[in-house]
């Protein structure tokens, strides 16, 4: 009896339940939408930070920044002279942002309690000087010959040909790269993992000190390296056994080789310059960074979090809008369609006076009838989140389709010593990226989360405009009910 009653006033009232239904789909619809953006956005900004430090990694230290003032390395070049002219070729691998920790830190980062596992890396810059020497070539005067001059002693001494020294001078062209010496034996943590590899292979775990090299994609391309060829740095030959492509477009480094060698280059013995770490909880990301900095002096301690808030651009602007203005625009229009909901119902029962009247009359009590109308309501609430859902997906699906480029721009803030040392440039990411943008598609993954909460809303939004209903339902007394005509 309940669902043939149910069915038949459902198919009177049409009209009516397709408003309340199409009210509560507007909302449903909007807080996915919002929230797959969320989503969107939020992989967009993890992605923008693997690209600086790597997949997994929770934090870094790094040594604390020098104080104001300090001085610190230039690069020298020296050539050698020689009488004829020729080429001339020099390499000067430094250490970016000049600061090493000593990679004993490594392991006494790896005994904090709340750490999962710690590796090192040290990150080079190479600025490479390539050019050529010309002497210049002494030109006499037309006349020089039929007038020389006398040297010094009057007649006795030499003739001095007139006429000037032409060309000659040097052409050097620099090139700067960065190089990234990663642990081989830990290469589940650290910049690496945020690459995949395309082209032949990783590191093995046994070439800690072998003259081999990951080169990025991007790189290669530019200097026309490949699988097999040699990389020539400061002399050394490295084989090139990979080649990696940044997840975000924006690799680490341009070349990547096993620790030891790395130091060797940079006359870094035991060095390294960032230890990348992975907490066992992440939830205890902020209780192990006050360890490390409480139990090892003369650090900076830097975490995702801190890092994403150096990214500004057009990503963090989408992001605070989807997060404040989204989130709370979606709320206001939910609410609206609740209450738009609930009074549709009430008013519903309203004009069913006469008819919930009757029936009482014929031995139905208030509790049957009130069932009956938040019955209705459910109902219409599920058809509302049904459509709701569907809206929101093609929403959804839309923006991924569309997929808007947002640029990111790393370190604005140009912050303390944030990720200081790493890969990225002079003086690591936060440093170095002020000049450092990528540009990041925008997608709106849709979780089965979100799909979960449409659905709950539907049923919420179906029981408070039952409620509504239900509670003006259950006052109508019989005798006055069968006074009243529609």
């Amino acid at each position: 009896m309940f669902f043939t009653y149910l069915r038949r006033e459902l198919r009177r009232r049409r009209k009516a339940a397709l408003v309340v239904a199409s009210g509560l789909a507007l909302g449903i619809a909007l807080v996915i939408i919002v929230s797959s953006v969320s989503s969107g956005m939020s992989k967009a900004q993890d992605k923008v930070l693997e690209s600086l430090y790597g997949l997994g990694t929770d934090m870094t230290v790094t040594k604390a920044a020098a104080a104001p003032g300090s001085s610190t390395q230039r690069p020298r070049f020296e050539f050698d002279a020689k009488g004829d002219d020729s080429e001339q070729s020099s390499d000067r691998v430094m250490v970016q942002g000049f600061q090493t920790l000593s990679s004993t830190t490594v392991d006494k980062v790896g005994k904090q309690s709340g750490v999962a596992d710690a590796v090192g890396g040290l990150s080079l810059n190479v600025l490479k000087v390539d050019g050529q020497f010309k002497r210049g070539e002494f030109k006499q005067n037309g006349n020089a010959g039929a007038t020389g001059q006398r040297g010094p002693g009057g007649e006795g001494g030499t003739t001095q040909p007139q006429g000037e020294v032409q060309g000659g001078g040097a052409s050097f062209d620099v090139n700067s790269y960065t190089v990234y010496g990663t642990d081989v034996t830990k290469q589940d943590l650290g910049p690496l993992t945020s690459s995949k590899i395309t082209k032949g292979r990783t590191f093995k775990a046994t070439e800690t000190d072998a003259e081999v090299a990951v080169v990025d994609a991007s790189y290669a391309k530019q200097k026309k390296l490949a699988v097999g060829k040699t990389v020539t740095v400061s002399g050394t030959k490295y084989k090139i056994v990979g080649v990696s492509t940044a997840d975000s477009g924006d690799a680490a480094a341009n070349l990547y080789i096993p620790l030891k060698q790395a130091q060797t280059l940079a006359d870094a013995k035991n060095k390294v310059t960032t230890v990348y770490v992975k907490a066992a909880d992440s939830q205890q990301i902020d209780s192990v960074k006050s360890a490390i900095q409480k139990n090892i002096s003369g650090t900076t301690v830097t975490t995702s979090a801190d890092l994403a808030d150096t990214v500004s651009g057009s990503l963090s602007t989408a992001s605070d809008l989807a997060t404040s203005v989204g989130k709370w625009l979606s709320i206001a229009v939910l609410v609206a369609a609740f209450l738009v909901a609930g009074l549709l119902t009430s008013s519903a029962v309203s004009r069913r006076v006469r008819e919930f009247g009757t029936l009482k009359a014929l031995g139905w009590k208030s509790g049957r009838v009130t069932r009956q109308v938040v019955g209705e309501a459910l109902v219409n609430g599920l058809m509302g989140g049904v459509l709701g859902i569907a809206v929101g997906l093609a929403g959804a699906y839309v923006v991924t389709a569309i997929s808007p480029t947002l640029t990111a721009q790393l370190g604005g803030s140009g912050g303390g010593g944030g990720m200081a040392g790493g890969p990225g440039g002079m003086g690591g990411p936060a440093r170095q990226a002020a000049s450092k943008s990528l540009d990041i598609a925008l997608t709106a993954p849709v979780s089965l989360s979100t799909i979960l909460i449409a659905v709950a809303l539907a049923v919420a939004g179906g029981l408070i405009a039952g409620a509504f209903g239900g509670w003006r339902a259950s006052r109508l007394r019989p005798a006055d009910a069968l006074r009243r005509v529609e």
